[in-house]
């Protein structure tokens, strides 16, 4: 190859920054190789470095791949029908990273053909490869799915008809048996009715699963009481406790505030402590625990001393079409759904759900959910008054976040994503008032019920009025009365 046309290639080649050229010319069984500036874009080595190692840069291929590529670049040499070869392989840059690379080589061979001088290109594929493997794993996965929600469907078909076989068989006694005493009749009824309400729960854990999935059944988070919801969910679940003699201890701190959609949550946490006094032996105990996880998030923990979970059946907790339904100490049904449903609602809001068991011993569940932190929103279009009005704040309610905003707009996009505890607005601010920013809240989430103090001035029956239909408070803002301000902060925050 001649200089003229080198200098030519290289110049045209180094336009290419994620490839390099390279160009080798054999003869008399010695051999010259020559590479583009570019080659250090690809490897990190510049072009004089790889010709200085004693395999004029073979060194920096992957040992693995080095083998099957000298493999395969003989094969292809003795093969003198062809004239073009390609192979992916890895490499390992100077700075020791290693990316995938595919090597095109067109040959030239003369009139016994033998390879007299070879063109070769090198191309970075690192990015193809991992959409690549994304693309298999993803394949892999749908495939997963697939064969499981066949599993499902089949599973549920049976847990389905199931019950039916007990409800039809009864009523058909009690229809055709006119002989049958009336604590016979109540013990049929009654197995009638206990089947019954299984399969109901069955069907309302299977649609809010599949809402869920399918986006159909939408989060509507708010800023929930964490030690009120726990109390609520033990409530529900008191009778079943008290016929086992099991106590339900709560350590749920009073300032502990969430951000979830409570009926969600609340359908999850009673479905988990059901499950406690459930697979729990009379006279145990069962434990429900939340506090602060970290910065963000607040964790649950409810623990049993009941009979576990088998290794078997721990591998398949929470698998799609692999879900299980196992009977309580008392003989007490299950739907299998509810650890499904409950994984699906902890993800739904950006947590996690977890567990540990062991057998004979009893199991505990954690899951984690976004924390509310008590906060207090500040809107006031002057910022001088806004400054003043933020240290009276934090020097009264010093565990208390206070952040501020000067115009509604503004504020309404810290509400959404921060759910403060309660909003102070002004009433009159330029492009949106403040009875204009609480109807824009309600647009946003009808559920989201955020204590909501509106400063007027000067005061007006009519718009008093107005923000009363809305259940918001009203304050003169002249002449400021800061104790007036302090005594609704505290009805409302306590």
């Amino acid at each position: 190859m001649n200089n003229d046309f080198e200098n030519i290639s290289n110049q045209f080649v180094n336009h290419f920054e994620d490839e390099y050229f390279w160009y080798k010319e054999q003869s008399n069984g010695k051999s010259s190789i020559s590479y583009t500036d570019n080659v250090r874009n690809v490897t990190g080595y510049t072009r004089d470095e790889l010709l200085s190692m004693p395999g004029k840069g073979k060194e920096i291929i992957f040992d693995d791949d080095l083998k099957l590529l000298r493999q395969e670049i003989k094969d292809f040499k003795n093969d003198k029908n062809r004239n073009v070869f390609n192979f992916e392989f890895r490499i390992v840059k100077k700075d020791n990273q290693m990316i995938w690379v595919k090597e095109t080589m067109i040959v030239k061979r003369n009139n016994n053909g033998e390879i007299i001088n070879t063109f070769g290109k090198v191309l970075n594929i690192s990015s193809y490869k991992a959409r690549e493997e994304s693309l298999k794993n993803m394949m892999e996965e749908l495939k997963n799915i697939n064969s499981s929600k066949d599993n499902f469907i089949s599973m549920l078909s049976h847990d389905l008809r199931a019950p039916f076989t007990s409800i039809l068989g009864f009523s058909e006694i009690l229809l055709n048996e006119t002989s049958l005493s009336d604590s016979e009749k109540t013990e049929y009824l009654s197995y009638i009715n206990d089947s019954s309400q299984n399969q109901l729960h069955l069907i309302n854990d299977l649609l809010d699963w599949s809402r869920l999935q399918t986006g159909r059944l939408k989060i509507a988070p708010q800023r929930i009481n964490a030690q009120i919801l726990v109390f609520n969910c033990v409530s529900s679940l008191t009778g079943d406790a008290v016929r086992k003699n099991i106590e339900i201890k709560v350590e749920v701190p009073e300032s502990l505030y969430i951000k979830a959609d409570e009926r969600l949550l609340t359908q999850m946490i009673i479905n988990l402590l059901g499950n406690a006094i459930k697979f729990s032996q009379e006279n145990k105990t069962v434990q429900i625990n939340a506090n602060l996880y970290n910065e963000k998030f607040s964790e649950f923990i409810i623990k049993d001393e009941g009979i576990g979970i088998s290794e078997d059946n721990q591998a398949k907790l929470f698998k799609l079409g692999q879900t299980f339904s196992t009977e309580g100490t008392k003989g007490e049904k299950g739907t299998g759904l509810g650890l499904a449903l409950a994984k699906t609602i902890v993800e739904k809001h950006g947590g996690e759900l977890w567990f540990y068991s062991t057998p004979g011993e009893g199991t505990e569940f954690h899951f984690i959910v976004p924390s509310s932190a008590n906060t207090i929103l500040l809107v006031k279009k002057d910022e001088e008054k806004r400054e003043e009005y933020i240290k009276l704040l934090k020097e009264k309610f010093p565990l208390y976040q206070i952040i501020s905003s000067g115009n509604g707009y503004e504020a309404l996009g810290i509400i959404i994503s921060q759910m403060p505890s309660l909003i102070l607005t002004d009433h009159e601010m330029p492009l949106m008032n403040g009875l204009q920013l609480v109807q824009a809240i309600k647009r946003e989430d009808k559920n989201l019920n955020i204590p909501v103090i509106a400063f007027i001035n000067p005061s007006s029956d009519e718009v008093k009025k107005s923000y009363a239909e809305y259940g918001v408070d009203t304050l003169e803002d002249e002449p400021f009365d800061f104790e007036k301000l302090e005594g609704k902060l505290l009805s409302i925050l306590s």
